[in-house]
């Protein structure tokens, strides 16, 4: 049987994609103001527990921001919300990445906090489903993906600001295959999702006294979109005069970052989506591996916060949930309770995480039974509170 090649059906197929990314890019243009959170009362704070381990280690993250946030949850300032139903299992029964009444639920909140979720992916027998966080990404137009990796005794203090909404994950799960033979996906950029991003990375760093911005591309082959990404970056870079801007290619980064006299010289980053991804695994492993990295997500209207980790379900299968390990999550809500205003509790979080995981060590997570449980671990944080 001949190989059918189906280009009308492509063109359709793409026309239509490409049509809806048009009516996106102009929608970014009309986008909401910033909220002003210490205006909100109440503020809503929502809880996803995810899959895997997610609901172990999400659950006594909440037990931690509720012991910081003691007083104004007792005067009503501050409310947190149960958000169920975006487990795999609920996902793939409505055959949606978020199921509609969990998307208007997480719509009621102000800032999210997010266990992980698991994906199905190709081979697995599971249907194919969007990724939750893209979706939710995408859904409440979370545009920036912010990560801080710190290793002081390395000299390392990275912060990495990763596009969010657009380039090979825009439509990853929408791709066409019009013959046997060929498969095809595309990458999205547009002028005002780049701009955004880099505008919120410079201002990072002018407020917090950074004098290095590298903007990482593979611009020399990827000329169209990529070319775009650095180009607008580059624009954006010349309202900020005072900070050094640097571009590279992603696999050089990717060496730099392992070269110890280079790597102390970079301080924020900008990405598109795909490389920030890959990149800030790579980084986390400096600072312990992935399930020590925290992640923020930030739009205009609504922030959500995560650990940069998957859902770990081979932990589950073996009984070990138990000794996950929180400090991802935890550094996530360091990063909630910054976006949110509160500094001071937020660095004593952040003074406690450092403590208990680089400094006093009392107690260890391993991740099985010869180190602590995650409610273990939790407590000895808010000893150190």
């Amino acid at each position: 049987m001949a190989n059918q090649f189906d280009l009308d059906g492509a063109i359709r197929h793409f026309s239509e994609l490409i049509t809806e990314q048009q009516a996106r890019a102009e929608r970014i243009r009309n986008a909401e103001k910033p909220l002003d959170y210490t205006a909100l009362s109440p503020l809503v704070i929502g809880v996803c527990g995810g899959d895997g381990i997610g609901p172990t280690i999400t659950a006594e993250s909440r037990r931690v921001l509720e012991f910081l946030l003691a007083d104004e949850v007792a005067a009503g300032k501050i409310v947190f919300k149960n958000v169920d139903g975006l487990t795999i299992e609920n996902r793939i029964r409505v055959g949606k990445a978020i199921p509609d009444e969990v998307l208007e639920e997480l719509k009621t909140c102000h800032v999210i906090l997010k266990g992980p979720t698991t994906t199905p992916q190709a081979g697995d027998g599971r249907p194919n489903i969007e990724s939750a966080n893209v979706a939710m990404r995408k859904a409440l137009d979370l545009y920036a993906n912010v990560r801080p990796v710190k290793v002081p005794s390395q000299g390392i203090d990275w912060t990495f600001f990763r596009e969010n909404t657009e380039g090979s994950y825009a439509v990853g799960s929408r791709g066409y295959s019009p013959s046997d033979d060929l498969s095809v996906d595309f990458v999205v950029t547009t002028t005002g999702g780049t701009e955004r991003i880099a505008r919120l990375a410079f201002e990072y760093a002018r407020a917090n006294g950074k004098q290095r911005v590298a903007i990482v591309t593979k611009a020399n082959v990827i000329k169209t979109t990529d070319g775009k990404f650095l180009n607008l970056c580059q624009k954006i870079a010349k309202d900020y005069p005072e900070i050094e801007v640097s571009d590279w290619y992603i696999d050089i980064m990717t060496a730099k970052l392992v070269d110890e006299k280079r790597r102390r010289d970079f301080q924020v980053l900008i990405l598109p989506n795909l490389y920030g991804d890959i990149l800030t695994d790579e980084a986390a492993e400096f600072q312990g591996g992935v399930g020590t990295a925290g992640s923020a997500n930030i739009g205009s209207r609504y922030a959500m916060f995560e650990a940069i980790h998957g859902s770990a379900p081979r932990m589950v299968e073996e009984g070990r949930a138990i000794y996950a390990d929180p400090c991802s999550m935890m550094r996530a809500c360091v990063m909630l309770l910054n976006h949110i205003k509160r500094f001071d509790a937020a660095a004593r979080l952040e003074r406690a995480l450092d403590r208990c995981m680089f400094t006093e060590k009392r107690i260890t997570i391993t991740g099985r039974s010869d180190g602590a449980t995650t409610e273990e671990f939790a407590d000895y944080v808010m000893e150190n509170l």
